[in-house]
């Protein structure tokens, strides 16, 4: 049998290929490296790609948006499990630069955001130019001497010696102990048994647009005791003021409490769309309330049951 593909955002060495090694070594898989987080999800859509890796959270900056919405619409796609990344930069350039020569800096959007108060204390006025990925611009200074409308970059630690460039600073993160959330993502199958420390993630449009909408679809959750441990608003797209809820919940769809929200939630809401129940890196955030666990909920549903057959009161 041939290697199974991961496509992921490239080129090598980037934050992402570190998360893809958490899945299957080079040795075990083909890596197909793509110019964006849209080009690696299309690519399990096509057929070119087995499975993608893709950044869906950081700590610092919040949701990845271009995956939130590449997710929840389209061809049906599952997250089968999470990794988590530890996100530092330096800034890189080609030997014989120096900080005071620095004019322009490329960088993806996300890793100058979280290194934009370096940047304003150490250079200030300098100019972002965006990269498509966090080892782009050091490709493009590694394979060429010409200008290339920037003069350093961005980039994860390793980079430096794989593309053979100069440290001009390290630790340039404002925030030394920024993570950033990855996903697996392939075709839907049959879902992987629990493991009791699991997340469900989806994709809900609101029942309606008027007052309470909100608070009506969150109530399918909270009636039944799962915690959230991420909500996010995305526009629909179609027109203004429509929004859809991208969400991870703590729990598995065979668990009893989250089986029962996502029926509250088929029942009041338009739009549902499963992303998949799959083990969690961390620890569960909230406690089982108590009268929730999958007991409480099947001991309930006998008892009705018995009242339905006259046997209960």
């Amino acid at each position: 049998m041939s290697a199974p593909r991961y496509a992921y955002l490239g080129p090598a060495g980037t934050f992402t290929e570190a998360a893809l090694r958490q899945v299957a070594t080079p040795q075990e898989a083909t890596y197909l490296p793509q110019v964006d987080v849209v080009s690696a999800i299309e690519a399990v859509r096509t057929g070119e790609a087995d499975y993608a890796v893709v950044a869906i959270e950081n700590s610092v900056e919040g949701g990845v948006t271009a995956v939130l919405d590449t997710l929840a619409t389209g061809d049906p796609l599952v997250l089968l499990r999470e990794m988590l990344v530890p996100v530092t930069f330096v800034l890189a350039a080609r030997a014989g630069t120096r900080l005071a020569d620095i004019r322009r800096i490329s960088a993806h959007p996300h890793a100058w955001a979280q290194c934009r108060r370096w940047l304003r204390t150490n250079l200030p006025g300098v100019v972002h130019v965006p990269a498509t990925s966090n080892t782009a611009p050091a490709a493009l200074l590694a394979g060429s001497t010409q200008d290339l409308g920037f003069d350093a970059a961005l980039v994860p630690p390793p980079a430096l010696e794989h593309y053979g460039l100069e440290p001009i600073a390290h630790h340039v993160a404002d925030n030394e102990h920024a993570v950033t959330r990855f996903v697996l993502v392939g075709h839907p199958g049959r879902v992987p048994e629990p493991t009791g420390a699991d997340k469900t993630t989806l994709v809900v449009h609101l029942p309606s647009n008027q007052a309470g909408a909100l608070l009506e679809m969150l109530e399918q959750f909270s009636a039944r005791g799962v915690n959230l441990s991420r909500i996010e608003s995305r526009p629909i797209g179609d027109s203004l003021g429509r929004y859809s809820f991208s969400i991870d919940a703590e729990g598995h769809v065979q668990d009893e409490r989250m089986a029962e929200a996502l029926m509250g939630l088929h029942r009041v809401c338009p739009h549902v769309r499963f992303l998949g129940s799959y083990p969690r890196v961390d620890a569960p955030h909230g406690a089982v309330r108590p009268g929730t666990f999958d007991a409480d909920f099947v001991a309930a549903r006998a008892w009705v049951a018995a009242l339905r057959e006259g046997r209960g009161h």
